[in-house]
């Protein structure tokens, strides 16, 4: 009666006895192997996501407040204009150009002045861009000091507070999302480029023909992201804490779980993005065409609330979203694992399913 190759190799004389996941140990300490001979690999994974936080966390941790900057037109009233402005209580959030029509114009068009400020017989008249923000507040701040230092009285007192608390300021909200992000980015660029580059070297093609179970070598691939994960969590929520102070609230292995689970899903994403690619091109653009999606919609940078409602339920479908709400609730509210079984059933899903669909269409050769 014949043999498999795999039966011949685990009877043959003076071999050691092979378990059913002896392949995939060794397969994924190979990984780990190949991992520490990239140094590159270890700046993107680590030191990456740490300047990338250190970067916004200055730039938002203490920003100072937004300078308005509008253009007044040339007039016989322009200069009484600026006076009033000048003189006002906001004058120091307000910095105001006296310009030619055309000037002004050409500075608005460009983004230069938020605000155009042209006196008429009528009184003052603004262009401003509804599209933009920044022009709408820009319109009202102005037009409050203008107001205020015509003479107008408020017949309501009014006081105000700026929440710097750890906990409620910009960077706390940051931390969870580039968390995600890296475990994303780092999935899905790892194992996409390390298949794709295999492929290509033909290595794929020599493993097909051991006796190397197909879905061990898949699983090892992917459960290799999951060892690095645990050193980009700790690594980020403890620059977090010690630098900037984030309070984290919830419990190590919590915020650990969440990022497993994560990194397995994202590697399931990974696997499939790459089971067909020939090419490192073809690879890059099926990345970055299921990742882009998730930069903008996922609530990385700010919240996805701001998105119409009728969006709102396929945005928390998506698994970076999943992901980045579970690790916001654990690490600033403290909820617990059990509270998060909804998030991470849907990282599951995507995981699960990408990993089935991988293995099913993966092309060896």
């Amino acid at each position: 009666m014949s043999t498999s190759p795999q039966e011949q190799l685990t009877s043959a004389p003076g071999a050691p006895p092979n378990g059913r996941w002896s392949g995939y140990s060794h397969l994924l300490a190979v990984r780990m192997k190949e991992l520490q001979r990239e140094p590159e690999v270890m700046f993107w994974v680590f030191a990456f996501p740490l300047l990338l936080a250190l970067g916004l966390g200055i730039a938002f941790r203490n920003k100072p407040a937004d300078v308005t900057s509008i253009a007044i037109v040339e007039s016989p009233g322009a200069q009484s204009t600026l006076n009033l402005i000048q003189h006002s209580p906001q004058q120091s959030s307000i910095r105001a150009e006296v310009l030619a029509k055309p000037e002004a114009l050409k500075g608005f068009r460009l983004g230069k002045y938020d605000l155009m400020v042209e006196g008429n017989s009528s009184g003052v008249h603004y262009l401003y861009d509804p599209a933009r923000p920044e022009s709408v507040l820009s319109r009202n701040e102005v037009d409050d000091a203008l107001q205020v230092a015509a003479g107008r009285k408020d017949p309501v007192r009014t006081s105000a507070t700026i929440s710097s608390e750890p906990g409620s300021r910009y960077i706390d909200f940051l931390i969870p999302g580039l968390i995600g992000m890296n475990v994303m980015n780092a999935a899905m660029w790892g194992i996409g480029f390390a298949l794709v580059d295999m492929r290509q070297r033909k290595l794929l093609k020599r493993y097909v023909a051991t006796p190397m179970r197909r879905s061990d070598f898949l699983l090892a691939l992917a459960s290799s992201r999951l060892l690095l994960m645990l050193l980009e969590v700790g690594l980020l929520v403890g620059f977090g804490a010690l630098v900037f102070h984030m309070r984290v609230l919830g419990s190590v292995f919590t915020i650990l779980s969440i990022g497993a689970v994560g990194a397995l899903g994202f590697a399931g994403l990974g696997l499939l993005t790459a089971s067909r690619a020939q090419k490192i091109e073809s690879v890059s653009g099926l990345i970055n065409f299921v990742m882009m999606p998730m930069w903008i919609f996922s609530g990385v940078f700010f919240s996805y609330e701001r998105f119409p409602a009728i969006t709102q339920p396929f945005i928390k479908l998506l698994p970076l979203t999943a992901l980045n709400d579970a690790l916001r609730a654990s690490i600033l509210e403290g909820a617990p694992l059990a509270t998060q079984l909804g998030r991470l059933l849907v990282l599951v899903v995507w995981g699960g399913v990408s990993f089935v669909l991988a293995l099913r269409w993966f092309r060896w050769t």
